[in-house]
C-alpha cells in the first residue's frame, strides 16, 4: 500500500473505508475530549472537530468515487489476495470489538469504568500492528504505538481537576484528543498516499 504503484480497485475501496473509519472513530474520541473539557474551549473544540471530520469525509467520498470508476478486471491471484486480506481484516476487527466489549464488561463489574478509555486506546493501538503487516503499511506501526502510549500515560492522569473554576476531566481530555488526532493524521495519510498512487 505504501509503494507508489497504481493500486487495484479493491485497494482504493479499502482505503476509502479506512479513511471513513478514521473519520468516524476520530470524531468519537474527540467527543470524549470535548466532554472532559466541559465548557473550556467551547465552541472551538467542537468546531475544529467538525471541520476535520467534514474534510476527511470529503476525502473518503472522493476515494469511493474514484474506486467506482475503476475497472474491476484483475488477475485471479490478485482477486484471491484481496479476499484473503478482507477476511483477515474482518478477523482482526472482530477481535478488537470483542476485546473492547470484554474490557467494558470487566470495568463495569469491578466498578472502575474510569479505566475503560485508556484500556480501549491500548486495544485499538494493538489492533493496528497486525494491520501494518497485512496492508504492508509501516505508518500503522506508528499509529498503534502512539495509541498504546497515550493509553498507558492516561492511567497516571487525574480523573478530576479544576481549571479557572471549571471542573474538567484531564484523563478524558488527554486520551480523547490524543487518540482523535492520531486517527485523523492516519486518515489523512491514507487519503493522500492513495491519491498519489492514483495519479
Amino acid at each position: 500500500m505504501n509503494d507508489l504503484v497504481k493500486p487495484p480497485k479493491a485497494a482504493v475501496f479499502g482505503a476509502a473505508n479506512g479513511v471513513m473509519f478514521m473519520t468516524f472513530f476520530g470524531a468519537l474520541w474527540a467527543s470524549i475530549g470535548i466532554i472532559g473539557s466541559n465548557p473550556l474551549g467551547a465552541p472551538w473544540f467542537l468546531a475544529i472537530s467538525g471541520i476535520v471530520t467534514i474534510v476527511l469525509l470529503i476525502g473518503a467520498l472522493s476515494l469511493f468515487g474514484k474506486s467506482k470508476n475503476m475497472s474491476s478486471n484483475v488477475t485471479p491471484s490478485v482477486r484471491e489476495d484481496w479476499k484473503t486480506i478482507n477476511r483477515k481484516f474482518g478477523l482482526v476487527f472482530g477481535l478488537e470489538g470483542l476485546a473492547i466489549f470484554i474490557a467494558s464488561m470487566i470495568c463495569n463489574l469491578i466498578d472502575r469504568f474510569e479505566l475503560f478509555f485508556p484500556i480501549m486506546a491500548i486495544i485499538v493501538g494493538i489492533h493496528f500492528f497486525p494491520l501494518a503487516q497485512l496492508f504492508k503499511e509501516k505508518f500503522y506501526w506508528g499509529t498503534g504505538a502512539a495509541l498504546c502510549i497515550l493509553g498507558i500515560i492516561s492511567f497516571f492522569l487525574p480523573i478530576e481537576a479544576t481549571y479557572n473554576s471549571e471542573s474538567i476531566v484531564p484523563r478524558s481530555i488527554f486520551i480523547g484528543f490524543g487518540s482523535a488526532i492520531t486517527l485523523w493524521i492516519t486518515g489523512f495519510r491514507i487519503w493522500t498516499m492513495t491519491s498519489k498512487q492514483l495519479k
